[in-house]
């Protein structure tokens, strides 16, 4: 299902982004030793929406029959907590505020034993601005990504993610879908000049801190607070055209400057 399609995704945070890589390039970047078939097979998308199958990196812990792995698995993007009575009910869960994510029931225990990387190319954010003499704002979207350091080919974006299990009651014991593997991105107040385009960015993890988000094991949430404020990346952007502002374009040309 591809829902939430209205007007309403250019005022949400962070609700597009651009994910084309090939999943090779990606566990080459991230060190990831296991990719799932189906992640293997996305296809690469230039404006991924909230229900769409998002690639998700995290880390397993050892057990006494094999050693610790970093993964590689497709996921629907929009949190479905293990209480969900009906997925097709409410906003999807796409985002998640740092300042409430330990709190709300829908994301403590993610955050507690199940966090995760959501790699991306970039992202799309609105500027909204208002019309002199009350008239309708315009709306004009940017795409977001990590600085090229020294004309080399830009690194991917690091989203701080969580993810969940759901049992679909629907389906039974022998199905191999019974089990919904989904995630939601964390969002922070924007920064660095972001907030000239939008109050909210994406909580990009550095380098140095992705190893530390993806250590498996519960974890006191005051511990992944520290790590999701740590300084992120430096990021840049360009104004795009408007056609990213609907889900039936998804194209290269998305990204490309204005």
């Amino acid at each position: 299902m591809r829902g939430w399609r209205g007007p309403s995704y250019a005022e949400r945070m962070c609700g597009r982004y651009a994910a084309f890589r090939e999943a090779q390039e990606l566990a080459e970047e991230f060190d990831v030793e296991d990719v799932d078939e189906r992640a293997a097979a996305r296809e690469p998308s230039w404006n991924l929406a909230p229900t769409d199958p998002a690639r998700i990196i995290l880390d397993r812990p050892a057990t006494a029959e094999r050693a610790a792995t970093r993964e590689m698995h497709l996921a629907r993007w929009g949190l479905l907590p293990a209480f969900t009575k009906d997925p097709k009910r409410g906003a999807p869960l796409f985002n998640a505020r740092i300042e409430t994510v330990a709190e709300k029931p829908a994301f403590r225990k993610s955050l507690a034993v199940r966090r995760c990387l959501v790699p991306a190319d970039g992202y799309f954010e609105w500027r909204t601005e208002q019309a002199e003499g009350g008239g309708k704002p315009t709306k004009t979207p940017f795409f977001i990504h990590a600085t090229s350091p020294d004309g080399a080919p830009r690194p991917s974006l690091a989203f701080a993610g969580l993810y969940a299990w759901w049992r679909d009651p629907s389906k039974g014991e022998d199905d191999p879908d019974r089990w919904v593997l989904s995630t939601t991105i964390i969002t922070t107040q924007a920064r660095d000049g972001l907030e000239a385009i939008h109050d909210r960015e994406p909580v990009v993890l550095s380098r140095e801190a992705v190893d530390a988000w993806l250590t498996p094991g519960e974890r006191d949430a005051e511990a992944s607070l520290e790590i999701l404020r740590s300084p992120g990346p430096q990021l840049s952007w360009h104004e795009v055209g408007s056609a990213v502002g609907s889900v039936r374009h998804n194209n290269p040309g998305l990204v490309r400057p204005r």
